[in-house]
């Protein structure tokens, strides 16, 4: 639970310094920017209090339903977790070139009309989509693991602190990890904690009766236990079962052939798009 809650809040947070440094950054820059700041961090503060209210409205929902739709509902957060960290990650890829310009045109535009409740909307809306994201990565985490609220809270209290030093360090100069490093194996990381969710989605359904259950295909247990202590941090960062049925082995392989397609078409589309501009 600690090591799932650390890499999604961390990453999320540094997704989010990202995009307030850009704003940041340019406001102070400009000319007419400084007299805008404070709409800038009552966006950041109206961002953070929607995620959290989305958070405790989360919450209350599930603890009202009846103790039967209980699963159901862990089942429903779990899948819909995985499907936007998919989604995030080639949100990013096909976005994370262009979105600092994407950024400082619409601040020009705010600017330049007076419109500076435009600042407090975009610094909103760009925090509280990080925040909403973490909030539903962590539902679906916590639906799918056993944790204490100690874990939690450490996971989030080190995540956020790690953030903001490797935000700095990035934006030092990159000396140590380039923000195109830091991007890839952050991406990596997430399709691989998206394919375990996936797995431990799928086991609900099939919990359910919706899908069928098989013996264990076979048994890598001598080799990595994934009910020991190391075996089960991969397990849930990866989806790694040592006894995996038929189910999970269609998830692992319906998975992984649809990222590689999905890489693929976006990299076409990509090249085809850079062509027509040249």
């Amino acid at each position: 639970m600690f090591t799932q809650t650390f890499f999604i809040v961390w990453r999320e947070s540094i997704e989010a310094l990202l995009v307030v440094g850009v704003l940041h950054a340019w406001l102070v820059h400009h000319p007419a920017g400084r007299g805008a700041m404070r709409y800038l961090w009552g966006g950041v503060l109206a961002g953070l209090g929607g995620a959290v209210a989305l958070f405790f409205g989360l919450v209350q929902f599930g603890a009202m339903l009846p103790p039967e739709d209980q699963d159901y509902f862990q089942a429903v957060l779990i899948m819909v977790a995985a499907s936007l960290i998919v989604h995030m990650v080639f949100w990013m890829r096909h976005h994370g070139r262009t979105i600092k310009r994407h950024l400082e045109e619409q601040l020009t535009g705010h600017l330049h009309h007076g419109r500076l409740w435009g600042i407090f909307f975009l610094a909103q809306i760009a925090v509280m989509r990080e925040g909403a994201e973490t909030v539903i990565f962590l539902q679906g985490i916590f639906s799918a693991s056993h944790g204490t609220g100690s874990d939690i809270a450490a996971g989030i209290a080190v995540a956020v602190a790690a953030a903001m030093l490797i935000y700095v360090i990035l934006q030092l100069g990159g000396h140590y990890l380039s923000w195109r490093v830091f991007f890839f194996l952050t991406e990596t990381t997430l399709l691989l904690l998206a394919c375990a969710l996936f797995v431990t989605g799928t086991g609900y359904l099939v919990s359910f009766g919706l899908l069928p259950y098989s013996d264990p295909l076979w048994d890598t247990s001598l080799l990595l236990d994934d009910m020991s202590r190391g075996g089960g941090i991969i397990a849930n960062l990866t989806g790694y079962r040592a006894m995996p049925d038929g189910v999970t082995v269609a998830v692992w392989i319906l998975y992984w052939c649809a990222i590689a397609i999905g890489y693929r078409v976006q990299t076409r589309r990509t090249g085809n798009a850079v062509q027509e501009v040249s």
